[in-house]
């Protein structure tokens, strides 16, 4: 009886100690702000414009290789060479504005970075506080990468972080 007894009271002390975890969805909670959408279409827009610039250079230059490998029998070695440094020149340039518009630091990173962090970041402070507030160990995102086997609904913070933002799901 007393060993049944001190399990009973170890094991409720170590549920006092038990920690609590939620999850959100982040993806949820973005795509129920109308400001992250408007941003995001924007993004879009900026791509499209920018895909569609390479998309015409890379046309000329297509042409461009096309007419030159048809007159190459009839060109002197003079006119070859320079023909294949204008094609080289011509390609150069559109890497190079491909590595400006969508390269690491490019253009749309940096349009990236001013539209949509800002908005990321307010998800995340709001994240923060109310699992605070909670007392959660841990909170999860399950949009990402993690995958979940089974998440108890109850535990979804995402509804209560939109409230806290000023959104209605």
């Amino acid at each position: 009886m007393k060993k049944l007894l001190l399990v009973l009271f170890f094991s409720s002390a170590f549920v006092g100690f038990a920690q609590k975890y939620a999850f959100v969805d982040t993806q949820y909670i973005l795509s129920n702000i109308p400001s992250f959408k408007a941003a995001q279409d924007q993004l879009d827009k900026f791509s499209v414009q920018y895909q569609k610039e390479l998309e015409t250079i890379h046309g000329e230059l297509d042409k461009m290789y096309k007419d030159f490998q048809g007159e190459a029998v009839l060109l002197s070695d003079d006119m070859k060479r320079k023909r294949e440094d204008v094609i080289i020149t011509k390609e150069k340039e559109y890497k190079k504005l491909q590595r400006q518009y969508f390269g690491a630091e490019g253009e749309l990173f940096q349009k990236r970075q001013s539209l949509i962090k800002p908005i990321q970041d307010d998800v995340f402070k709001v994240i923060q506080e109310i699992s605070e507030q909670g007392g959660y160990a841990m909170v999860f995102d399950k949009s990402g990468s993690l995958s979940m086997v089974y998440a108890n609904s109850k535990y979804d913070l995402s509804d209560q972080i939109l409230q806290k933002l000023g959104y209605k799901n």
